[in-house]
C-alpha cells in the first residue's frame, strides 16, 4: 500500500501540474490584456497600464508567471484579483453555497440513481425497464442550461412552487431545484451503470446457489445483489461528487446562485484572470484528491482488490 500511495503522489502531482498549467496558459498567453480591459469604455493611460502589468508581473514571460503563481500555492495563496482582493477570500464566502448545492444534487443521485437502477435490473426487459431507460436517453439529451431555465420558468415563475433565484429561502428550498437540475445529468449515469451491475450480479453463480439453498429472494437482493452491484456505483459516486463541485457553474449562473460557480462565471465574463486560475486550480484539488479517495476505499468495499 505504501508503494502504492508513493505512485499515486507523483500521478497526481504531475496531472496537476499539467493541468494547471493549461489553464494558466489558456488565460495568460492569449491574445488580449486583462489590465486594458479593466478601463471598459475608457482606455487607461499607459503608464497607469504599465504601472498595473508591473504590479501583477504580467509584463514577464508567461512561465515565469506560472512559477511564481506556483509557488504562492504552497503557502495557501491563490492569487490577488485586479482589483486587489484575495481569490481565496472571495472564494471563502462562497463555498458553503456550491458544497450545498452540490451534496444536495449527489443526493438526489444516490437515493433515486440506485433505486431507479435496482428497479429497472430486477425487471429487465419489461415496460418498467424500457420506461427507465427512455428516460436515461431523454435526461442525457438536452442541455443543462436549457433544463435549468426551463424548470426555472414552468416549476418556478408559472406554478410558484419553488424560489426563482437566491437562496434567502434556505435549505432544501432555496437548493431542490438547482440540486435536482444539476443531478439528472449524474442520475441517468448512476442509474444506467446501477440497471447493469444488477442484471450481471443476478447472472452470477453465487446468486444462483443462494437461490438454490432456498434463500428468501428479498435477503438475496436487499443483501448480497446490493452489496456487489455497490461497488461501481459507489465508486461513480465519488468521482462524481468531484465533478459536481465544478459543474454547477452553468445553474449557479442561471439561479444566481452566490456560489463558487458563480464566481467563476462572472471572472470569465469579465476576463478576470486571477480568479479563473485559482477557481479551477481549488476545483483542480479537489477532484483529484477525491479519485485518490475512491482508490483507496475500493479495496474496502470489495477486498478482492488489492492495489498491491
Amino acid at each position: 500500500m505504501t508503494r502504492y500511495l508513493g505512485r499515486r503522489a507523483v500521478e497526481l502531482v504531475i496531472v496537476f501540474l499539467g493541468v494547471t498549467l493549461i489553464v494558466f496558459l489558456m488565460v495568460f498567453a492569449l491574445p488580449g490584456d486583462p489590465i486594458a480591459a479593466l478601463g471598459g469604455d475608457r482606455p487607461l493611460p499607459a503608464n497607469v497600464i504599465a504601472e498595473l502589468r508591473g504590479r501583477y508581473h504580467l509584463d514577464e514571460p508567461v512561465l515565469q508567471q506560472y512559477l511564481r503563481y506556483l509557488g504562492g500555492l504552497f503557502t495557501g495563496d491563490l492569487g490577488t484579483t485586479f482589483q486587489g482582493q484575495s481569490v481565496a477570500d472571495r472564494m471563502s464566502s462562497r463555498w458553503p453555497v456550491t458544497i450545498t448545492l452540490a451534496l444536495t444534487a449527489w443526493g438526489i443521485e444516490v437515493v433515486l440513481g440506485v433505486l431507479l437502477g435496482l428497479f429497472a435490473g430486477l425487471r429487465k426487459g419489461r415496460f418498467g425497464d424500457r420506461l427507465v431507460l427512455a428516460g436515461t436517453i431523454l435526461a442525457t439529451s438536452v442541455p443543462v442550461f436549457v433544463v435549468a431555465v426551463t424548470a426555472q420558468l414552468v416549476l418556478g415563475v408559472r406554478l410558484g412552487w419553488f424560489p426563482v433565484a437566491g437562496t434567502a429561502d434556505g435549505w432544501p428550498s432555496g437548493y431542490l431545484l438547482p440540486a435536482t437540475v444539476v443531478a439528472i445529468f449524474g442520475l441517468a449515469s448512476v442509474t444506467r451503470l446501477m440497471r447493469g451491475s444488477v442484471i450481471d450480479t443476478l447472472n452470477s453463480d453465487f446468486v444462483r446457489t443462494l437461490r438454490a439453498k432456498g434463500l428468501r429472494e428479498r435477503r438475496v437482493v436487499g443483501v448480497h445483489v446490493m452489496r456487489n452491484s455497490a461497488l461501481p456505483v459507489m465508486t461513480y459516486l465519488a468521482i462524481d461528487l468531484g465533478y459536481l463541485l465544478g459543474g454547477t457553474v452553468v445553474v449557479e449562473g442561471v439561479f444566481n446562485l452566490p456560489g463558487v460557480g458563480q464566481l467563476l462565471f462572472q471572472a470569465i465574463r469579465t476576463h478576470e484572470g486571477p480568479t479563473v486560475v485559482g477557481v479551477s486550480t481549488a476545483l483542480i484539488l479537489i477532484f483529484l484528491l477525491t479519485n485518490l479517495v475512491v482508490d483507496l476505499l475500493s479495496s474496502v468495499l470489495d477486498p478482492r482488490i488489492r492495489h498491491e
